[in-house]
């Protein structure tokens, strides 16, 4: 089989998962701006998620000879080596419902506080578990500070969110739109710069305002989700460090580590269960009286398929990516990947306009998060090291 060896090939592993990470979000924002059920979406995007790691599996997981100590992956699948696939499988649980969890979290303690708190918890605990389950392969006089770079730059990615809050409010309030009845800008209240206030009747499920029309706006049940969801965010790589390394030594004697592709099929496996478990069920069940499916309509819903079907294959092949390159120079180096906003902000003012005509104080928070994510990637990359055989 292919195995990333070098630090070169692992840095490229991780630049590739950073790019591809951070632009799924950017294309399941599109959808659900053109109003596409979320059940429907997600299924899709589960499909193809699960998708891109059966690919890695039978291509990189299959290229070249089998040996006794590193067996390819159809080769792995008959052996003995459950304990470890209980460690992947249950990476994968985790950060599904990392996911789910976020969608809620955002509604009541707001977008910023949700990232700063879940991105905050996930490279603060993940990486260090990370770090100590690696025989400390990484060099922590540059992980760390590289950690602390991260932190700052989560922190400024707050400052600009509140800062573009307030300009998108000084635009309405510029066009005689009174600011009192409109909500922070988003897909579904109009554009500041036409005077849109794109009020309705009635939220929209899905948004904020429905879920707080619902439950009311609980700060505490916010944090006990966000705190949740940071937790599960930074279980899952670790997780995954002991499926493919047995540091805890759970395997049979002679029973040979999982590969980084078997880890990987099982792990997108749990979450392609989960995942469709609960979509389905929302279906026909869905949450706080949204409107209900069937799987003949989701089947039927072609409207955006083709991007919902590539933004799993994305994610899929991220978290694959990311996962090559972790096990080749050690997870909390890979762990890089997390500064998505690097990304996501580069498609949020393409496809979305986002900070068009923003004031100067935000572009210069903007330039100095992005700055300073530029530096943590840059440092945590250089942490690199390399595992021993």
């Amino acid at each position: 089989m292919y195995l990333v060896e070098s630090k070169g090939g692992a840095i490229a592993c991780m630049l590739l998962s950073l790019s591809f990470l951070g632009t799924w979000p950017a294309i399941m924002t599109l959808l659900e701006r053109r109003g596409r059920l979320p059940q429907h979406t997600y299924l899709d995007y589960t499909i193809t998620n699960l998708l891109a790691a059966v690919i890695i599996a039978l291509t990189f997981g299959q290229i070249g000879s089998s040996t006794a100590e590193v067996p390819n992956f159809l080769t792995q699948l008959s052996q003995d080596n459950w304990p470890c696939i209980l460690f992947a499988m249950a990476g994968g649980v985790v950060l599904s419902l990392g996911n789910l969890s976020t969608q809620y979290a955002w509604a009541f303690v707001g977008l910023s506080v949700t990232e700063v708190i879940t991105s905050s918890i996930t490279v603060v605990i993940g990486t260090t578990l990370n770090y100590f389950l690696d025989d400390k392969i990484n060099k922590a006089e540059i992980l760390f500070p590289g950690v602390g770079c991260f932190l700052i730059a989560v922190c400024l990615a707050s400052a600009v969110h509140s800062s573009n809050a307030a300009d998108n409010k000084a635009k309405l309030m510029a066009q005689g739109i009174d600011t009192s009845v409109v909500k922070e800008a988003s897909p579904n209240n109009g554009d500041p710069e036409n005077g849109s206030s794109g009020t309705a009747p009635k939220a929209k499920f899905g948004t904020a305002d429905f879920l707080i029309e619902v439950f009311g706006k609980s700060t505490l049940i916010g944090l006990v989700i966000t705190f949740f969801a940071g937790v599960c965010f930074s279980l899952f790589s670790p997780a995954f460090n002991l499926a493919t390394n047995d540091q805890w030594h759970t395997l049979k004697e002679g029973v040979p580590h999982l590969v980084v592709y078997t880890a990987f099929f099982y792990f997108s496996v749990s979450c392609f269960v989960l995942a469709l478990i609960l979509n389905i069920i929302f279906l026909y069940r869905p949450v706080m009286d949204a409107p209900k499916s069937t799987l003949r309509a989701y089947l039927s819903d072609w409207n955006g398929r083709g991007w919902a079907f590539l933004a799993g294959l994305l994610c899929g092949f991220g978290n694959g990516l990311q996962f090559m390159g972790g096990q080749a120079a050690g997870y909390a180096a890979a762990d890089a990947v997390q500064a998505l906003p690097l990304v996501s902000t580069f498609w949020g003012i393409v496809l979305f306009g986002e900070y068009r005509k923003s004031s100067r104080r935000t572009y210069i928070l903007l330039g100095s998060m992005l700055f300073m994510f530029i530096a943590a990637v840059g440092i945590l990359m250089g942490s690199s090291g390399h595992r021993k055989d």
